[in-house]
Order: structure tokens, then sequence, then C-alpha cells
């Protein structure tokens, strides 16, 4: 009896310790410690995958990656690599083998092959900087890949590698140019480097020149789309085709034969805005690539194209379709393509007939990515799927919809422990009386009968999305666990909701996004748990710039949060691209410049009230650094209540373990100062 007694009562205790645990909140320190499945890349058999996977140490701020290996029948994985210094893994045409570029010997990326019978990996490129986008040719026999170089090198590594150590002993540290475009992102495009695609061969190591005398740009957020034709003969490939002072980038679709004679040619030079990631039907008789149409507009909708590489003609397939399509692939017949597209605050996986035709929602819950053909017969599909209450795994289902099937959970058992507040999908009626979406994300354990604190999350872009998507840097529960009921508004100029929604703003960015989310406001008010007395409104980037606008022209919050926010329109033409602002904005500082200033917050600094929280990165080049001093400045020398945050190692982003626990601190510390 007391045996019986003993086990009552231990089973007692794991209950409410299981219950406990099921009532932990989440925090930014739980958030890093889930590991980040990567995109991955099927065998040639479609049995297997191969994808990194990301790990975090908050102590010592920084993170390791290593390949697993995925049996998509079976569903089991197990671990491949263990320097923790990998990526980017790809499969040999046989099946046999896999690359990968890895930094394990401590230098700059260079590609490895791992040859899954058994043994080492063994290096494959030596040379003085570092390599990406990899890819096998069908042959077997080479692999292509992406890497900087100055292009004085003239093909001679050992010269490359002298010149960049000249480079870097130079005690001469300014930077100088004469181009409209001369920095991006977060780096600068003066000292000379360019991008360049190249060949190894596998069993020799010798290295070729694929664009000899090519000086251009690929993808400028790194990277390069291309794509190698089944015969190994041609590469087409996406790059930039304007020439310095790169007044405006049109991206087209280069072809260039393999052999490294540099003649390249371009197909889609009639078209002025941007042609995108090549991708060769498996006959080898199709070139499939997306296409945008109007070149100031960077949310312009892509639209899939089919270039007949017999004839030179083109069949556009989806110009009638109100979708921007991306990542699309053909099936292994030939017949049918697959691909993303953003649709109502989702990422969705869609097929259509490669001929043109009906196109078919296959899976449209939350954010998906990779789709890939698994399967001996090629009728199943694998891709990453993660939503607002779960970071990516990978997933499988059949090409009509079926059989939907979760292949890995390395983060089931943190979830578990974890209790989420609940999400609710709504439509308003917003400016002008449009629809808009809206997610409604509640606090753990909400109580309807009670009020609560109302916390604004304002997308950047303009031309995004706050989706069905989990976020590491702008994480939804992390907003609302301390107890705040959080509203995720698409306002007009939100992708996903159709070409007219998304260009509706498109030289006025500030009104109707500014009435749809005062509506949004009075309609969450309307549901009765809203303390109208303690709201919120928080952005980043094209959101903080919204925040800031706010500020001017209503007095309705009590806090404000603005992240990397645009705060003077005039201070963006510093920005690292500014070739299309003028289109944007409706005006420039020498043209329509009071059409421009009346969408401009800093105009109206004068009816500055409510308190204000400023975090900006010094290495910001999109948003530079100076729009959080000014504004900050500002209102401090108006003698309102401010808080500066400033990164000096981040970017438009905050991207360190420890930097990004200590942003969610200084977030939530002053929410709580105004909404508590």
């Amino acid at each position: 009896m007391n045996k019986l007694k003993s086990l009552v009562t231990l089973f007692f205790l794991f209950a409410v310790l299981f219950s406990f645990a099921q009532e932990e909140i989440f925090t930014a320190e739980k958030m890093w410690q889930m590991e980040r499945v990567g995109g991955f890349d099927v065998s040639p058999d479609g049995t297997k995958a191969v994808f990194p996977v990301t790990k975090y140490d908050i102590e010592k701020n920084s993170s390791t990656t290593d390949l697993y290996l995925l049996n998509i029948e079976e569903g089991t994985t197990r671990q491949l690599t263990f320097s923790g210094k990998e990526g980017s893994p790809v499969w040999s045409p046989d099946g046999e083998k896999i690359a990968f570029v890895s930094r394990r010997h401590d230098g700059p990326g260079q590609i490895y092959i791992l040859n899954l019978k058994g043994g080492e990996a063994r290096k494959l490129t030596d040379l003085p900087v570092g390599v990406f986008s990899i890819k096998w040719f069908p042959t077997g026999d080479r692999i292509a890949f992406g890497a900087n170089i100055l292009p004085e090198y003239e093909g001679d590594f050992d010269k490359l590698k002298k010149l960049m150590d000249e480079k870097r002993e130079s005690k001469v540290t300014a930077k100088v140019t004469e181009n409209t475009m001369y920095r991006f992102w977060d780096r600068w495009l003066t000292d000379g480097y360019y991008p360049r695609l190249f060949s190894v061969d596998v069993n020799s190591k010798d290295v070729t020149d694929l664009m000899p005398n090519t000086v251009n740009y690929f993808n400028m957020m790194g990277g390069v789309s291309f794509d190698i034709s089944p015969d190994g003969r041609e590469i087409a490939v996406s790059m930039n085709s304007t020439e310095p002072p790169y007044d405006r980038l049109n991206h087209a679709i280069f072809l260039m034969p393999t052999d490294g004679s540099g003649t390249m040619r371009n197909i889609t030079a009639n078209n002025e805005a941007s042609d995108v990631s090549p991708v060769y039907s498996p006959d080898g008789n199709y070139i499939l690539y997306g296409k945008q149409n109007i070149y100031h507009f960077y949310a312009d909708k892509l639209e899939m194209v089919k270039y007949n590489r017999n004839n030179g003609s083109f069949t556009n397939l989806t110009s009638d379709i109100d979708l921007s399509c991306s990542n699309w692939i053909w099936s292994k017949d030939g017949r049918t393509i697959y691909f993303h597209a953003g649709h109502n605050a989702r990422n969705a996986i869609f097929s259509i007939p490669a001929n043109g035709g009906q196109h078919t929602k296959i899976f449209g819950e939350g954010t998906n990515g990779n789709v890939s053909i698994a399967g001996g017969r090629g009728r199943d599909l694998v891709f990453t799927h993660h939503n607002l209450n779960q970071p990516a795994e990978i997933y499988r289902i059949d090409n009509r919809g079926r059989n939907l099937t979760q292949l890995t959970r390395f983060n089931e058992e943190r979830l578990a422990d974890i209790k989420f507040g609940r999400i609710e999908d709504v439509t308003y009626k917003g400016a002008d009386g449009a629809d808009v979406q809206m997610f409604i994300l509640y606090p753990p354990d909400f109580d309807p009968n009670k009020k609560y604190p109302l916390v604004h999350m304002i997308h950047g872009g303009p031309h995004g999305t706050f989706g069905d998507f989990w976020h590491y840097r702008w994480n939804a529960h992390l907003f609302a666990a301390p107890g705040y009921v959080v509203a995720m508004s698409n306002f007009h100029g939100s992708t996903s909701f159709g070409q007219d929604f998304a260009i509706s703003i498109h030289g006025e960015h500030a009104n109707k996004p500014f009435r749809d989310i005062m509506k949004a406001t009075d309609f969450m008010i309307e549901r009765g748990y809203i303390d109208e007395n303690r709201m919120a409104a928080t952005g980043g980037s094209y959101g903080g710039y919204m925040v800031s606008w706010i500020a001017g022209h209503t007095d309705r919050f009590a806090a404000l949060v603005n992240h990397a926010g645009v705060y003077d329109l005039h201070l963006q033409f510093a920005s690292d691209y500014a070739g299309n602002r003028g289109y944007q904005y409706g005006g420039t500082p020498w043209e329509n410049f009071d059409i421009l200033n009346s969408q401009n917050p800093s105009q109206f600094a004068h009816n500055f009230k409510t308190p204000m929280l400023v975090i900006h990165g010094e290495g910001d080049f999109r948003v530079p650094v100076a729009h959080g001093f000014l504004v900050y400045g500002i209102y401090k020398g108006m003698g309102l209540d401010a808080r500066l945050v400033y990164f000096p190692d981040e970017n438009h982003w905050i991207l360190t373990p420890q930097n990004s626990i200590y942003w969610y601190e200084e977030l939530h510390n002053w929410l709580e100062r105004y909404l508590k």
C-alpha cells in the first residue's frame, strides 16, 4: 500500500512538473536555444536529403552549423559533419557524394567532398577567397561556384592573393568612388571586388574562370542565381546588365558556354525590369525564369516565363495570375512546374502545367520554402515549413496536397515546454473601405473579460508582410509574452494580397498605411478587451518610418518603438541604393520636393509628444544611422522622453545572440514603463 501511495505521489509530482513546464513563458533566451534548419538538397533518387542545422551558444555569442542526412521515406536523421563550420550541401549526380562549403581549415569557405560510402571529407579548392553557391555539373566531373575577385588578377590566384595582401597592408583607409551605388546593405563596394562564376575539376582540382573580363554584380544580397544545362555545355545566370555609375540596376538572364571562353549573350535585353532565377527543363529545351515589368517598383509581381532554346521564343505562364512567383522547379518529366507564391499572408506551394493553364494550390498554410521533388516516382514534394508557432522543419506532401507529414523535429521538445498565446486571423475595413488582413496574437492565459495593453507590430518594406511565419528578429510571441495583445496589420502596400494592393502606396508611403493602422486600432478597441490608455506602436525600417509618422500625427499611443527607422526622406538619398527613391516617394529633394515633404516624418516634429525608444546599428547602410541620431536628438531637444539604443557592430538587423537578447530586454523594459 505504501509502495502504491509512493507511486501515486511520484506520478502527481511528475504531473505537476510537466504542467509547470507547459506553462513556461517564451523568452529571447529560449528562442536562441532553438536549432535552425536550413535549406536542403534532395538526392537524385529522391529518397534522401542533406541539410544544415545551426545551433547558437549564447554564452560564447557564436554559432555552429553542421550537416544532417534525412531519410525521406523513414523520416529519420543522422548527423554527417561535426566541425560546426559547414553549409551549402549539394548532391553529386550519381548520389554517392555530397559537396559542401566549409571553414573547418579556419580560412575562407572552400569546397569539400564527402563520399557517403565512408572516409573523411576531401578538400577540393584552396583559394585565397571564399566560395559560394556551389552546383555540380550534370556530368559529375566538375563543380561550379561563385567567388569575389579583383579583376586585375588575370586568372592567377597567386597574384590575387598578393593583391589582397597589399590591400590589407595598405595604411590608406580612404574609400573613393564616382558611382551612384557605392555601398550595399552593410558593405562597401569601393574595394574593387566583383563576383564571377568558376568551375573546378573534381579530379585534377584545376579551376577555370567561366567569366573572364566580366565586371558586374550578381545578387546584391550575396550568392548567385544560375543553372547548368543538362548536357553541361551552357550556363544561364542572372546578372545585372547596367554599367557604372549604376544609376539603375537591371538583372537580366545571360547565357554562356562552360568552356571558359567568356562569351555571354543577354536573352532578356528588351526588358528594362529584372529577370531572375533561370532553371533548365529536364530535356534542356527550355529555360524557366522570373520576370518583372516595372523597374522602379521592387515589389512588382514576378511572372514565370519559359524561354525556348531552339527558336528563341518566350511564353509567359503567369501573366494573368495575380501571384508573385518564386523558387520554381520542374517535375521530373518536365510536364509540371511547382513554385511558391505569397498568398494572404502565407507563402503557399502551387503547381501549373509547363505549357501554361490553370494553377493549383497544393499547400497554403504557414510559410513554405525550398520545394523539391521527392520519392522514386517523383510524385511527392518536400519543403521547409514554419509558422507563427513553430520554427522551420522539413515536411513532405504528395503533389495533390495530400498526406502531409512532418519529417524533422529538431525543436519539438523545446516547443512542448512553452505556453504560447492564441492566434486569430481577422479582416477589417481599412483606408477607403478596403479589406485589410491582420493577425492578432494574444498573451498566454488571455481573459476576454479583462483589459489588456495593445502593441502594434508594423512591418518593414513597406512592401512586405507580417505573415504566418516564425520570426527570429521580431518574434510576435516575445512581444505578447509580458501580457500584451499584439496586432499585426498587413496594411496597404503589403505583399501577398495582389499587385494592386501592393502598388497602391507607390509614390505615397504614409497616408493609407497610417489610416489602416488607426482603423486597426479602432477595430481592436471595439472588441472590448483593449485599454485604450495603454497602447504602443512598434516598427522597424519602414515600420520605424511609420512610427515617426505616427509620432507627428497622433498622440493616442502611450509609447513608441522605432528600430532602424526612416525619419527624414532627404537622408534616404544617402542610403545604399537610392536609384528609385523618387518613384517610391513621389518626389526628390530637387524635384517635386513639396510632395516628398508631404510624406516626410521629419516635417511634423513640432507635433511630437509620445515617448520613443530609438534603436539603430552603425552598419546599417539601408537606413543610415543618422536617422536614429536625428530623431533622438530632436526628441531630447524638445524635452521629450526618449531612449537611444545604439549597436556599433550590427547592421539593419540585430544578428548576434547577446545583442538580440539585450534588444528584447530594452523593448520589454520600455513597454513596461508606459503600458504597465
